[in-house]
């Protein structure tokens, strides 16, 4: 269950179990200690710094006031920052799979291929399907965005061993809320926009984005607001529509819903137009969350919910 962009792997002399991650928002720096402890995971602490994330002194902060050489580090990309596309798989040994996968999103993006860091992640097919075809993601980022912020963590004394994704993040969330056999739909908000994910058996079978933010949720009122809902039980449903045709090995359980404003009746408009169970996404049943997170309100919760995903890392082994 690992995924993201895994562009480099430093392992080494980590002593702290799990995954520390250092999130640089538009005004703060939140960090977080995320540790498997076998059952349910366990958030050592999950602690916000109104510094200048702008600032490279930020970071060296955090590097000395968490003590960060004992941790293998994690970021995550904002989704301007990067692209997830869905492609057919080559048909090609897996050390040729990259450069095969590069070929194929050539024109998929707005600058040179060549200009790109990219990774992939596989969308499994039970034996069962036949010749079904094969899709996997591809991730594709600026090779200046990834080299950047590589060398902004290192220069702050905090090589990162993985960067990673909100899609992925969310599917490590959603992994751990799946009934056996069933698919499950993510649905999340936060201020970058909407995030819609499928998982099923562990695995990202569908990531799209919505740009509607948590910001808009909270302010629209009257028609307005009712327009916004529509618009995403529309894409819900078509999310629903595609998964039940390119993959009908497996059926949907329920449509989890992630932290929103009490008052948005999102919830409640999805639930009387979809034929699925629509439920509140709880981060106290897939983590143990510190004292702190007590009082965080539906934007803190939103934003931590993508953080302590990322947390949830599991490595496998690399396509």
């Amino acid at each position: 269950m690992s995924g993201g962009l895994k562009f480099l792997s430093r392992f080494g002399r980590q002593t702290a179990p799990g995954w520390l991650v250092v999130d640089l928002d538009a005004a703060s720096v939140s960090v977080a200690h995320v540790v498997p402890n076998g059952g349910q995971p366990v958030v050592e602490f999950a602690e916000e710094r109104d510094w200048d994330p702008a600032d490279p002194k930020s970071l060296e902060r955090v590097a000395r006031e968490f003590g960060v050489k004992r941790f293998q580090v994690t970021t995550v990309l904002k989704p301007a920052e990067y692209q997830i596309l869905l492609v057919e798989a080559p048909a090609v040994k897996p050390t040729e799979l990259k450069a095969a996968v590069r070929w194929r999103i050539k024109d998929m993006l707005d600058y040179h291929v060549d200009d790109a860091a990219i990774d992939v992640l596989d969308v499994p097919l039970p034996a069962s399907a036949g010749q079904r075809a094969h899709y996997m993601y591809t991730v594709a980022a600026r090779n200046d965005t990834v080299r950047s912020t590589i060398d902004r963590f290192s220069a702050a004394g905090m090589p990162l061993a993985v960067i990673d994704i909100p899609d992925t993040a969310q599917r490590n969330v959603a992994a751990r809320l799946e009934t056996e056999q069933r698919g499950l739909v993510t649905l999340t908000f936060d201020a970058h926009g909407g995030l819609i994910t499928v998982n099923f058996a562990g695995e990202l079978y569908l990531s799209r984005r919505l740009d509607i933010n948590l910001a808009q949720l909270a302010e629209f009122e009257g028609e307005a607001r009712e327009r916004l809902l529509e618009r995403v039980v529309l894409e819900v449903q078509r999310s629903l529509d595609h998964c039940e045709r390119t993959y009908p090995f497996f059926a949907m359980a329920r449509v989890l819903v992630g932290p929103v404003p009490i008052d948005a009746g999102l919830r409640e408009h999805l639930a009387a137009n979809l034929y699925l169970p629509v439920e509140p996404l709880e981060l106290e049943r897939v983590v143990r969350l510190p004292g702190e997170a007590r009082g965080w309100t539906p934007v803190q919760q939103a934003k931590w919910l993508k953080l302590l995903g990322a947390g949830l890392r599991v490595e496998t082994k690399a396509l």
